[in-house]
């Protein structure tokens, strides 16, 4: 039996054993975060395992050692790719040995620093922190995830010369730097960087619970301060957007009055105030087409009185309460002769 196949079993056993201990160690977010895509489709991943054709493709030294020391060596000569194939084959053929995470990081590195290949720098960032949780300096390796989702956020997708946003892939990498460091003193920034990137989605539903979560569970932050001014935003473009729905005007009211209330900057304020007369505008027009649908010839004019008079109760600033008020004075006027059905 060769090496490999005496080795393999047994480390693949330890790695697997080491992944599923990996959210305990890794200090995965327990509870959900709404507007995030599911938790299992941005945590779990699979192991490395040696290729079909590791005969070709496999280490080109046989102990993990040598292997390093040769990847070391290519990179070092700036052979890059050989370097690159090295590492990995190190961590698929001898996933549990000590060299394993230390390949594994290296081979991240190259790809962020020499490469600036950050969409797979990240991958591999990744598979460090998920497989090798307590064998890196995982609070340092996050941060770099961290890093690199910014630069993925800059930099887009390259293909041949032209750069395209690679939104939903961007966006997850920020949800697994979240999920696996929620205490981290970047998360709620990452928790920014998701929101925006909800909305330019088009999916401003998604992006309201995410800057809802960064007010509540990192209050206090200059991050839960700009979610509340962008949680504005986002909901006046929901209001407009869409038909009118009474009860998204009306939580978008008590949302105004409670931003209102955390005495925001001036020029915020200025904003809020004219989103608040806005959506209560919309609520009023509604309900005075509602009265004057009473005062229509199909309804008697007692329905019509009690129509208008419970506008004027619930709206007595309103622009439309002078007609109303006008209105009512002619209905009640001719009620005593009538008899209202």
């Amino acid at each position: 039996m060769s090496l490999r196949n005496k080795l393999l079993p047994a480390a693949m056993m330890a790695a697997s054993v080491a992944y599923a201990a990996a959210p305990i160690d890794a200090r995965y977010a327990t509870d959900a975060y709404p507007g995030f895509d599911r938790e299992e489709d941005i945590i779990e991943g699979e192991m490395k395992e040696p290729g079909f054709f590791s005969w070709w493709s496999g280490p080109k030294m046989d102990t993990p050692e040598k292997q390093l020391a040769y990847a070391k060596q290519c990179e070092a000569e700036e052979d890059y790719g050989d370097a690159r194939d090295a590492y990995d084959a190190l961590v698929a053929e001898w996933p549990s040995s000590e060299e394993a995470p230390k390949a594994q990081e290296a081979l991240a590195d190259l790809l962020f620093v020499k490469e600036m290949d950050y969409i797979d720098a990240f991958k591999e960032y990744k598979y460090l922190v998920d497989f090798y949780p307590s064998r890196c300096n995982y609070d340092a390796v996050v941060k770099r995830m961290y890093d690199t989702a910014k630069l993925m956020r800059r930099d887009g997708k390259k293909i041949v010369f032209f750069r395209f946003s690679n939104t939903t892939d961007v966006r997850r990498a920020f949800e697994s730097v979240v999920l696996r460091a929620p205490g981290a003193d970047f998360a709620p920034a990452a928790m920014l960087e998701v929101a925006e990137l909800r909305e330019e989605e088009g999916l401003p539903e998604n992006a309201i619970r995410i800057y809802e979560t960064i007010r509540n569970i990192h209050a206090g932050t200059v991050e839960a301060k700009t979610a509340l001014q962008r949680e504005a935003d986002v909901r006046m473009k929901v209001l407009r957007d869409h038909g009118y729905n009474r009860s998204r005007c009306i939580d978008t009211i008590g949302f105004l009055k409670m931003a209102l209330q955390s005495n925001p900057d001036p020029a915020f304020r200025s904003d809020l105030e004219r989103y608040l007369n806005e959506s209560v505008a919309l609520v009023e027009d509604e309900a005075f087409a509602a009265a004057k649908f009473y005062d229509s010839r199909t309804r008697t004019k007692r329905s019509a009185i009690s129509a208008y008079e419970r506008f004027l109760s619930e709206y007595p600033a309103s622009v439309h309460a002078d007609e109303a008020r006008a209105r009512l004075v002619e209905l009640k006027s001719g009620t005593a002769s009538e008899e209202d059905k």
